[in-house]
C-alpha cells in the first residue's frame, strides 16, 4: 500500500512542477506552490526529492522520458520528428528549466536520457570499438544533440518549428551514419 501511495505522490509532485513551470515560464516557484499544486505537504517533497530543484530536474527526466517510451518502436526519421514536437510543446517548460537555477543538472539528466537511446546507434556505426570508446562516442553524440536542443530551446522567442528542429538532427544523423558506414 505504501508502495502506490509514495508512487502517486510522486508523481503528483512531477506533473504539477511541469504543469507550474510551463504555465509561469520559470522555474522561481516557491517549494509550497509546488506543494500545493500536487495537493501534497512540503515534507513529502523534501522526502522524494531533497529540494525544488532536483524535483524540477526530476520533472524533466520524466517528460523526456516520458516521450522515449512512447514512440520507442518508431523509426529514426519519424522519432526525430516526434522528438521536436514534443519539445515544442512543451517549450515553456524546457526553455525554463534549461536556463533556470536547475540547468546545468537538468541539461545532464536529458542528456542521460539521450545516451541511452543513442547507444544502439552507436553501436551499429561502430561496432568495432571497445565499450570504453563506445561510452565516449555515446556520450559525445548526446552532448551534441543536447547542445543543438538547449540552442533551440532557449534561444527561440516565439514557439520554436519542430520540423526546423528535426531537419537538423536528420542531417546530422546522415552525415555521421555515411561517416560510420564509410569508415568500416
Amino acid at each position: 500500500m505504501g508502495d502506490k501511495r509514495v508512487r502517486r505522490s510522486r508523481a503528483a509532485l512531477v506533473d504539477a512542477a511541469v504543469r507550474v513551470v510551463a504555465e509561469r515560464g520559470t522555474t522561481s516557484i516557491s517549494v509550497t506552490d509546488l506543494t500545493e499544486a500536487a495537493d501534497v505537504s512540503r515534507k513529502l517533497l523534501y522526502l522524494h526529492f531533497g529540494d525544488r530543484d532536483a524535483l524540477l530536474v526530476a520533472a524533466a527526466v520524466d517528460l523526456t522520458e516520458r516521450w522515449a517510451a512512447a514512440d520507442a518502436a518508431e523509426d529514426p526519421a519519424a522519432r526525430l520528428v516526434k522528438l521536436a514536437q514534443h519539445l515544442a510543446e512543451h517549450q515553456r517548460f524546457y526553455r525554463a528549466v534549461l536556463s533556470g537555477s536547475c540547468a546545468f543538472a537538468a541539461s545532464e539528466a536529458i542528456k542521460k536520457v539521450f545516451s541511452d537511446l543513442n547507444r544502439t546507434t552507436v553501436t551499429l556505426l561502430f561496432d568495432d570499438v571497445d565499450e570504453d570508446a563506445l561510452d565516449d562516442v555515446t556520450v559525445f553524440f548526446a552532448a551534441g544533440v543536447m547542445a543543438i536542443v538547449h540552442s533551440w530551446i532557449t534561444g527561440a522567442e516565439s514557439p520554436a518549428e519542430p520540423y526546423a528542429l528535426a531537419e537538423r538532427l536528420r542531417r546530422l544523423s546522415r552525415i555521421f551514419t555515411s561517416t560510420g558506414k564509410a569508415a568500416r
